[in-house]
């Protein structure tokens, strides 16, 4: 289904599954997005772990991986560049084509020829007035600024910003490596920004604002004319100066001049013929117009309530920056390389619309907890493109990649993954939902496994060691195939778990198919006192409207 990104009332956010090459230009119509920010992976042989935590707040020793670095230079990367490179020529294509002699067929190479094809399609997508940020370290921003200048041309440069991503820390037998780069291009010459301000740090005040007042308040002096000549009010003379003689004109009417010399506010100099000057405080402006390098906008520790457990999570404060200096209320924001939807979740808070696009089922799944937990009755209407919606789609997604199946198939019920998942025997735990049934704070386990293939009594069996085994409260089997009535019953003989009196018993052995998730069913559990499985984002109300 393709949207367009009028306001038109009908318009629903979107969270796409899949490749975001062919989501985009499967879906994303052209010149229909404000704003794109993307964040893509590169650390050559390094895999991106969700790290969760375990109930008593302690790191979980099960690391899942949310995605290996998938840039390598193979069948696919090859025929990406013969795409770029042949056909009607294009800065792009010769840009490639350049990089290839000098680079050759490696890792960096595979990265630069699918983020040009990719950065290709973003800019299709993007409004003559839109902006987008790139975001990376400086292993790749050299060469990704000379692809940025390629595809949307060197004119549309605005800035490399500096964002100190670390505290200090040694380097070895070299300076400590402590920023990330972000690339700002727009579309064209005209586009959108809001001024932001940085807060003025103690030292720059000490250094700038130099002069101190009879009430010890410290000031600084600002010009009160500014560059050209102008034929109204500001041009007149004032105090018998003629700014006009020199070139210049008056930053406000002498009226106002006036009321500010009667305040104070004006600095007039001892030697003769000096030019006035005028006071200005800290506190006139909110702080330092904003600078291309961010020191200010701390990192994501452990300890942070915003810590999600993504390796590449980012700080929200840095996206709040970004979405709110290049783009307004009702705006859409797309991120093609969504992770665990920073992006998304701060469009959201800020009202603006959104796309996000990733290429995992598991971080569908930390996405769509994130929205509810922020936002809750806030959140405003989407739809998640890509899922399986119906019994064959869920067939071929087994089909094509049953690891991705089973995350997908562990959303349904709400549990977080076990672990990665292996070839071969395995415990016999695929997930698990965390939840709450008394007062103790301590919570219970319900462990799921998830079958895709065709399932049998040994199968509940199995599961009931594993309950047995694992010191579990409840055990779930997700199948894909309809259970046989000898597993049913094998399930009932496991007996219900009852923790007390106030609490309705449950099935100790629940088994749920795919069908019926898909029709709306539920895992039966005795959460009196709520969910426990995913840690949860802090819950935040949006900003406060600034248009009508």
């Amino acid at each position: 289904m393709c949207y367009t990104a009028s306001m038109e009332p009908e318009w629903v956010n979107q969270l796409y599954f899949g490749d975001n090459l062919d989501i985009l230009r499967r879906y994303i119509p052209d010149e229909s997005v404000d704003l794109i920010y993307l964040d893509p992976p590169f650390n050559s042989n390094a895999s991106y772990n969700v790290l969760f935590r375990e109930r008593n707040g302690t790191d979980s020793a099960a690391q899942i991986k949310a995605f290996d670095d998938f840039w390598h230079w193979d069948r696919e990367a090859a025929a990406t560049y013969d795409q770029l490179t042949t056909g009607p020529r294009s800065k792009a294509g010769d840009l490639t084509e350049s990089l290839y002699r000098f680079l050759g067929p490696n890792d960096m190479m595979a990265y630069l020829t699918m983020m040009a094809v990719r950065l290709v399609e973003l800019r299709r997508t993007l409004k003559r007035t839109g902006s987008i940020y790139l975001h990376c370290d400086p292993t790749a921003s050299h060469y990704l600024r000379l692809v940025m200048d390629a595809v949307f041309g060197a004119e549309c440069f605005r800035n490399e910003i500096i964002w100190k991503r670390t505290s200090a820390h040694g380097g070895a037998r070299r300076c400590g490596a402590v920023h990330d780069v972000l690339l700002l291009y727009t579309k064209g010459p005209s586009y959108t920004w809001n001024q932001s301000y940085q807060e003025y740090r103690t030292d720059y005040v000490d250094l700038f604002f130099d002069q101190v007042d009879e009430s010890g308040r410290r000031w600084k002096r600002t010009d009160l004319t500014g560059a050209g000549v102008s034929h109204g009010e500001t041009g007149e003379p004032w105090r018998g100066i003629d700014v006009t003689a020199k070139g210049r004109h008056w930053v406000r009417p002498p009226a106002e001049l006036e009321e500010l010399d009667r305040q104070g506010r004006v600095h007039w100099p001892a030697k003769a013929n000096g030019m006035p000057r005028l006071k200005q405080y800290p506190e006139d402006l909110p702080g330092v117009p904003l600078q291309d390098v961010w020191t200010d906008i701390r990192p994501i520790h452990n300890i942070s309530r915003e810590r999600l457990g993504y390796a590449t999570q980012k700080p929200e404060a840095l996206l709040y920056r970004i979405i709110q200096a290049s783009s307004n209320e009702g705006d859409v924001v797309l991120d093609p390389f969504c992770g665990c939807g920073t992006t998304i979740a701060v469009a959201e808070r800020l009202h603006r619309r959104w796309i996000g696009i990733d290429i995992t089922h598991l971080a569908i799944a930390l996405m769509k907890n994130r929205l509810h937990d922020t936002f809750d009755r806030e959140l405003s209407p989407y739809r998640v493109i890509g899922e399986p919606e119906d019994l064959a789609s869920a067939r071929a997604l087994a089909e094509e990649n049953r690891y991705q199946f089973q995350y997908w198939a562990l959303s349904l019920v709400n549990a977080r993954p076990e672990g990665e998942p292996r070839k071969g025997a395995d415990r016999g735990i695929d997930g698990n939902r965390y939840f709450r049934d008394d007062d103790s704070g301590k919570a219970k386990r319900c462990v799921i496994e998830v079958k895709s293939g065709k399932v049998q009594a040994p199968v509940i069996r199995a599961l009931k060691g594993v309950l047995e085994r694992e010191e579990a409260q409840v055990a779930a089997l997700i199948t894909l195939e309809e259970p046989t009535e000898p597993m049913r019953a094998e399930a009932l003989q496991a007996g219900f778990y009852k923790p007390h009196a106030l609490v309705e018993p449950v099935p100790r052995i629940q088994i749920l198919t795919i069908a019926e998730l898909l029709a709306g069913k539920k895992l039966e559990l005795p959460a009196a006192h709520g969910d426990a499985t995913f840690r949860r984002a802090p819950r935040r109300s949006k900003a406060r409207r600034t248009q009508s």
